[in-house]
């Protein structure tokens, strides 16, 4: 299983994106959140994978975001919603934006997607609701998509968040309620080191 690939940008367009690793090219197909997120870096780029291996296909996702990518994961588990259409719903609004429209039960903003007619709408409606929730999804979508529609420097330690969700989760807390507990301490003390936001966490979790 690949979990991340980090590598520098060979080629780039809003559905494609190659990461030269090591001299081996890696081609994922990523929406168009991921690519205004990664426009224009230097240097290596980090992509977290979603791998869809099929008796006729293998096929590389890649997003900016751990929460990007449980938000694709979460749609394809739709029924009628297959990986080019939840890349589609994913391009045409942001981790957040999306997350509000399920709360709300936005069928309207849904179907502005192309290819999401009323009942697909409808299913991702009363599907997911209670799922983004229940995993802390629709409150963490608000701060670590970064360049992608949120705003930059919502959290200024993007190691230390990572660094400290990994901990967490290896302790056996779920990654969602651990990266949002982990970004509301971070957004209150963004000087704060790992074990700080560790031992917070903790107390909170």
């Amino acid at each position: 299983m690949i979990e991340y690939i980090r590598g520098s940008i060979a080629e780039l367009s809003p559905t494609l994106a190659v990461l030269d690793a090591n001299g081996v090219g890696y081609g994922l197909s990523i929406s168009l959140n991921t690519f205004t997120a990664i426009q224009g870096l230097s240097g290596d780029v980090k992509l977290y994978v979603y791998e869809s291996i099929r008796e006729d296909a293998y096929q590389l996702w890649g997003f900016a975001t751990k929460v990007e990518r449980e938000l694709f994961l979460l749609l394809t588990s739709v029924s009628g919603v297959g990986g080019q259409s939840a890349r589609v719903i994913l391009s045409s609004m942001t981790p957040r934006e999306l997350c509000d429209a399920i709360s709300r039960g936005d069928e309207r903003l849904l179907k502005s997607a192309k290819g999401v007619g009323g009942k697909t709408a409808q299913r991702i409606i009363v599907e997911l609701k209670d799922k983004i929730v229940a995993l802390g999804i629709d409150a963490a979508a608000g701060g670590v998509t970064g360049p992608a529609g949120e705003p930059a420097g919502t959290v200024t330690n993007k190691e230390v968040l990572d660094e400290a969700v990994a901990a967490l989760t290896m302790l056996g807390f779920s990654p969602a309620p651990s990266q949002k507990a982990a970004l509301g301490i971070l957004r209150a003390e963004p000087d704060a080191t790992v074990e700080r936001v560790i031992k917070l966490a903790l107390k909170m979790l």
